[in-house]
């Protein structure tokens, strides 16, 4: 019986797709934002020849884990890093607006490099838009292995193919669900806790859009759940804690569970 088993299992691993390495994946994203923010990096480079090799590298290495998946991409695996590469400068350019939104956002934090530093919701963001940009150049799987590495790390757990737009805070982070249908406008805030999820749905539907959309200007305090895709928070309103909304509410609303009774309630500015 264990031979057979031993058999069964090998069979398994030689007929399995060919897939990168959640390892190596890790350790170039890692380099990768090392490379964008100097606060991630442990390394101080002695002049700009040095500080090029590094880059270069890290696209040799991107290459390496592309060309791993190669049976499955659209595109041949030059061109995809190449594209990638490319999109660094607008994507760290976003990132620096999230660090400022936190910065602006939280009393406790002192500078934008504690913010890089330290701040788990910010390492959650930063691997979110570089796992968005590979998600949308159509490349499988690995946008998957950096969020949920990243939800590892931070417990703040962002579906790739989520939209958000700028100035993103993400206040303490930990428990955050953001789904991957959900739409976040610009100067959005979100607290420990919060779940943008879908309602229950057939499988046939997953293609669909489940998760709600929060528009620009809204706070969400921590433990809300927000759900469906046909959930939308208007404008300039926010949503207490703890609770629990299944329908759109209009721009400028406050959501909240009063203290006088255990009902939600909802109250319009």
């Amino acid at each position: 019986m264990e031979k057979q088993f031993i058999q069964k299992l090998y069979e398994s691993h030689q007929q399995a797709q060919q897939m990168p390495s959640p390892s190596a994946i890790s350790t170039w994203l890692n380099g990768i934002l090392g490379l964008l923010f100097p606060e991630f990096s442990d390394h101080r480079y002695a002049n700009p020849r040095e500080f090029e090799q590094h880059y270069q590298m890290l696209k040799l290495e991107l290459n390496k884990i592309l060309d791993t998946a190669d049976g499955s991409l659209h595109t041949k695996a030059p061109e995809l890093e190449g594209e990638f590469m490319s999109c660094l400068p607008r994507v760290r350019e976003l990132l620096i607006k999230d660090a400022e939104a936190i910065l602006k956002g939280d009393p406790a934090a002192t500078d934008l490099p504690e913010v890089i530093r330290t701040y788990p919701g910010f390492y959650a963001i930063a691997v979110y838009r570089l796992s968005h940009e590979l998600y949308e150049m159509r490349v499988p799987l690995i946008p998957r292995i950096l969020t949920e590495y990243a939800h590892s790390r931070t417990g703040v757990d962002i579906h790739p193919s989520a939209e958000i737009g700028e100035n993103f805070c993400i206040d303490h982070g930990t428990g955050i669900v953001i789904g991957g249908t959900s739409n976040i406008g610009n100067n959005v805030k979100i607290y420990q806790g919060v779940t943008l999820g879908a309602l229950s749905v057939k499988k046939e539907l997953a293609a669909t859009k489940r998760h709600p959309t929060i528009e620009d200007n809204v706070v969400i305090y921590s433990g809300a759940t927000i759900l469906g895709g046909e959930t939308v928070i208007g404008h300039s309103s926010i949503i207490g804690g703890n609770v629990w909304v299944t329908k759109s509410v209009p721009p400028f609303s406050r959501v909240y569970y009063s203290s006088n009774d255990s009902h939600q309630q909802k109250t319009n500015v």
